[in-house]
């Protein structure tokens, strides 16, 4: 059975929101800890690599969680702190890496358990749903053209990759200086595919406040 990585990213400083978004309070703890918690709890994760801007919480966050091996700080964009939690994973135990958005807060054991079991086989996917919207593509304010729904899909983390994979992926994105928003648009870059499995509408992205009061009414439901 290959070992389960996680790398959280959660090195975000929320200028936006007003504060760092992984540190807003969802009911009794932080939306972190919330993320944190579930990747804890699941059978299938061996190790937790925390990425994190802020120093004064490391050693809290290490004494808390066991699965916690390591805390190392991000970097200037997400990618750089991605590489930065890579690179504390051991090649020669390395399996399965996980890539998680810390600001996730409400991801299930459920969609963790899909995403490691696709990986294992595929090496290479991303949970999603699809739009439930028309979509259109727009130049400035004029339509351009009206795209297929059913073939859109909105993504979610955690992403999952074979650790030889997700390498040649950031080592390639390095030589060529590109930078993406995630980890499957660099796999796709280096002609890998990669494969959806099920996402949870629940699994929500914290951007706003509203997001907040959203996820407790998850919370409640």
């Amino acid at each position: 059975m290959k070992r389960v990585s996680v790398i959280m990213v959660a090195a975000g400083e929320g200028r936006r929101f007003g504060l760092p978004k992984q540190f807003a309070q969802l009911k009794e703890k932080s939306v972190l800890d919330w993320a944190l918690d579930a990747f804890e709890a699941h059978q299938d994760v061996t190790e937790v690599i925390l990425v994190l801007n802020d120093e004064s919480k490391k050693k809290d966050y290490a004494e808390r969680y066991r699965k916690i091996v390591s805390c190392v700080t991000g970097g200037k964009r997400r990618q750089d702190s991605v590489i930065s939690g890579f690179r504390k994973i051991d090649p020669e135990k390395a399996g399965i890496v996980l890539v998680h958005d810390g600001v996730r807060p409400l991801v299930s054991q459920e969609l963790i358990g899909r995403v490691i079991e696709a990986a294992r086989e595929k090496g290479a996917v991303v949970p999603a749903i699809p739009l439930e919207d028309t979509v259109k593509l727009v130049d400035g304010q004029e339509v351009e053209q009206t795209l297929e729904r059913e073939r859109i899909f909105r993504c979610q983390t955690p992403q999952g990759f074979f650790y030889s994979t997700l390498k040649e992926a950031l080592a390639k994105a390095g030589d060529d200086d590109f930078f993406a928003t995630d980890e499957t648009t660099l796999v796709e870059r280096i002609g890998k595919r990669v494969w959806i499995v099920q996402g949870d509408p629940g699994n929500i992205k914290i951007t706003t406040p509203e997001d907040l009061k959203i996820a407790e009414a998850i919370l409640e439901d």
